[in-house]
């Protein structure tokens, strides 16, 4: 009896040190683990090889709520939809997509909206190559209407230092344009900003490859 008593006091110990040091590092572990599983996927979707989703039980379960751990800030180019480029089912993505990814007020009250009230953790915002908005406003042209120069304009500044002509060049525009997103979509929101400080939220700078299918974390 005092034997089975210390092996269960033992046990208990056991999963208080394993659950103490699961809270201490819950966040860090769960972006990991998130970003890992949106890696996975992107994986599969690159080998042609994609989970075989229940749609129809999941559209079953999701009639009444939505829990997406992940809100996508991502171009609306017809070739980067990220459910696909991720390999994910309905209710995992929050998916707010514009020409050029940019945050304007209407991503960004989405982006609060996914995380303040449908708990996501992570947000990731995807450049891709040859990206059309980039490709305009680095080649300088005049914009023709009101609403396209609203599109390019705010892409300018990634082109300031890029020379249009080269390919390479090109591509590091976008990625300059996704690391100035993410940074705007701290700086815009408090709400973003306050669940970030507090470690609720992780911001991830991604870049998708339209010759390999391969996503590519920046930062």
């Amino acid at each position: 009896m005092v034997h089975e008593i210390r092996v269960l006091a033992g046990l208990g110990a056991l999963i208080l040190c394993a659950i103490f040091g699961v809270a201490q590092n819950s966040s860090t572990v769960s972006a990991n683990q998130t970003w890992n599983d949106l890696a996975a996927g992107n994986h599969r979707f690159v080998l042609g090889k994609t989970a075989a989703h229940d749609f129809p039980a999941q559209r079953k379960a999701l009639t009444k709520t939505q829990h997406p751990r992940v809100a996508v800030l991502s171009c609306s180019d017809s070739r980067v939809p990220p459910e696909l480029v991720f390999d994910t089912g309905l209710g995992e993505l929050f998916v707010i997509r514009s020409a050029g990814e940019d945050d304007d007020p209407l991503a960004s009250g989405s982006l609060e909206y996914a995380v303040e009230h449908l708990g996501s953790s992570m947000i990731v915002v995807m450049g891709h190559q040859s990206c059309g908005a980039v490709t305009a406003a680095c080649s300088g042209a005049k914009a023709e209407s009101v609403n396209l120069d609203a599109v390019v304009g705010p892409i300018v500044s990634s082109c300031a230092k890029i020379a249009p002509t080269r390919l390479e060049s090109l591509d590091l525009a976008v990625r300059d344009h996704v690391h100035r997103v993410a940074q705007e979509v701290l700086a815009k929101s408090e709400i973003l900003k306050k669940a970030f400080d507090e470690g609720k939220l992780t911001i991830i700078e991604a870049y998708y490859s339209l010759d390999t299918g391969e996503v590519t974390k920046l930062r």
